[in-house]
């Protein structure tokens, strides 16, 4: 990477490249970027960050343009959940960063590692229209504020916030002052060899031994496990300890599928806990909980824990323990390494039991999902009932699936019904409950693993957001199923207040042709208003070669049963 070679030939993109014997700070850092492994980046092209970009290209990382920044944003999120690696986007600055925020936001509240190269404005520039303070705006929703410095710091600085990314995971946007990119970089590669890979936070054996001795007590163990369980690939070690104590496995809505397929799994607990799992839960004596900050969400707003239990709370930051409901035992340690120690602590101990875990239980367990709840079909010829087009899509659709959720009033639907084999074929954007950002995520989603569907279950709110995003997606050729639960509202809105007796008429809209905007835009589109509909995702999935986007007509009528946990929330 000491030189640029001038070239007349085509780049990757078959248009005349442009170099220089000296490589630029833009440049280096795209260079710099490419090197470290990034196959796949995203982003909106502007004057303040194309050189940078054309950099990563040049490097070998397939860039995907997007139609907004916020979505391309929501396209290195997913990326990130699904593949396991940095997610990376590149955008202008002021405006273009700007239009990340709420983006950036989700990322951060779920810890997605994720680069975001933006420009940025000199600072002698005081005049400039772009002009913002980047920095405090990144820093104010959870982000990483970093910037390369100077020609003599270009590959260091590109360097350093890629590895605080994945160390940190947390999204890190690197500043890249338009006034230094052109400049002759004096450093070419980094100085300093990339940080060891590091152990993840064991422990304390002190506190492994009390965790053991409490669930040694228990007749009933439950175990929840969270987000974090999933960033440490727990599930493995978790379903060993679940064997050897007896114990049943949740998980919180993030953590969806890390428990896939075990017969003791009772899904998602929280207001999206199926009848059965509600009634089981609390019986649990004592609850370990892995990874997840044990909020209102999660336990139902208490319901889901007896206040006589005890808890024992696991997690790598300090303040989420405790921070929701009280922990009778708190441990500091990675969810991994925290089971790990317990699996080793209980052999040692030849600790054995068989808990909540029997025969009978098990086939209540198998029998006892939202699939196998009994309820009235309110479909009509003009509408049809989100559950029932919810449970014939899981039908249809292959195993091996991804689903991505935006958030809405149908949020609980695809949650509920939609099964997926692993948590990492899970992606929930919820985080910063933001309207319109499932269908960015779902793209990256598909980028990250193209060789099977993935489902983006987004409302009509949702879509209308993100519409422009269509086109991209129909332009990459995804394997990409959007299924757009369509009421022609902001349903949870509606369904809240219109009880109250509230003029709701400014959360409702004219019934639109979604369908029609979609085939606008590139995509197969249908439109659904009844099971016999869904004929057109059979035939697309012989030949997807490009996304299929179904207007499904949801019966506006149905309230969802998790619509009053999720407002007494605030």
């Amino acid at each position: 990477m000491s030189e640029v070679q001038v070239s007349p030939e085509a780049g990757p993109d078959g248009q005349p490249r442009l170099a220089t014997a000296q490589p630029t700070v833009a440049d280096v850092v795209g260079a710099t970027i490419a090197a470290l492994g990034v196959e796949d980046a995203f982003g909106v092209i502007g004057s303040g960050n194309l050189v940078v970009t054309n950099a990563l290209r040049r490097g070998g990382v397939q860039f995907h343009h997007a139609r907004h920044e916020m979505s391309a944003t929501c396209m290195a999120d997913g990326y990130a959940r699904v593949s396991g690696g940095i997610g990376v986007v590149s955008v202008h600055q002021g405006p273009g960063l700007t239009n990340t925020m709420t983006g950036l936001a989700e990322a951060a509240k779920s810890r997605t590692p994720i680069v975001v190269l933006a420009g940025e404005t000199p600072a002698a520039a005081l005049t400039s229209n772009f002009r913002i303070d980047q920095h405090d705006l990144v820093e104010s929703v959870g982000a990483i504020a970093d910037r390369v410095h100077s020609a003599k710091t270009a590959a260091d600085d590109a360097a350093r916030a890629y590895h605080r990314a994945r160390i940190e995971r947390r999204p890190v946007v690197l500043m890249l002052p338009i006034d230094i990119q052109p400049q002759p970089a004096v450093q070419t590669e980094p100085s300093k060899p990339p940080p060891p890979e590091l152990s993840p936070p064991a422990p304390d054996p002190r506190r492994v031994k009390a965790a053991a001795d409490l669930i040694a007590s228990a007749q009933r163990p439950a175990i929840i496990a969270g987000r974090g369980a999933v960033l440490s690939d727990a599930g493995a070690e978790l379903e060993e300890l679940g064997q050897r104590i007896g114990a049943i496995l949740a998980t919180s809505a993030p953590a969806n599928g890390l428990f896939a397929g075990l017969p003791y799994a009772l899904g998602i607990s929280g207001g999206f806990a199926s009848p059965f799992a509600a009634t089981l839960l609390p019986d649990a004596d004592v609850v370990l909980v892995l990874g997840a900050s044990v909020n209102h969400w999660t336990t139902k707003h208490g319901a889901l824990i007896d206040p006589r239990a005890r808890v024992i709370q696991v997690d790598t930051e300090p303040q989420a323990i405790g921070r929701n409901r009280p922990a009778d035992l708190a441990i500091l340690g990675d969810a991994k390494a925290t089971a790990t120690a317990l699996n080793d602590h209980l052999r040692a101990r030849g600790h054995s039991e068989q808990g909540f875990r029997t025969s009978e239980l098990q086939a209540q367990i198998a029998g006892g999902g939202w699939r196998h709840e009994d309820y009235q079909d309110a479909s009509t010829e003009e509408w049809i009932d989100p559950r029932t087009v919810s449970i014939a899509l899981n039908d249809l659709l292959p195993a091996n699936r991804a689903v991505a959720v935006d958030s809405g009033h149908f949020l609980g639907y695809p949650s509920m019904y939609l099964e997926v084999p692993d948590a990492r074929a899970w992606v929930f954007p919820n985080g910063f409950q933001a309207v319109g950002l499932g269908l960015g995520n779902a793209i990256g989603a598909a980028v990250a693993q193209p060789d099977r569907p993935t489902v983006a279950a987004i409302g009509d709110g949702g879509a209308f957001m993100a519409l422009a995003e269509l086109e991209t997606a129909a332009r990459l050729k995804l394997t990409l199923l959007v299924v757009i639960y369509d009421d022609a509202a902001y349903g949870a809105e509606v369904h809240h207040f219109a009880p109250m007796g509230h003029d709701v008429s400014l959360v409702r809209f004219p019934d639109a042709d979604l369908a029609a905007i979609a085939r606008a835009a590139g995509a197969k589109a249908a439109t659904v208003r009844r099971s016999d509909d869904l004929a057109v995702v059979e035939e697309w999935l012989v030949n997807p070669n490009g996304p299929l986007v179904l207007d499904v007509k949801v019966n506006p009528t149905i309230c969802a049963e998790w619509l009053e946990e999720a407002f007494r929330a605030g």
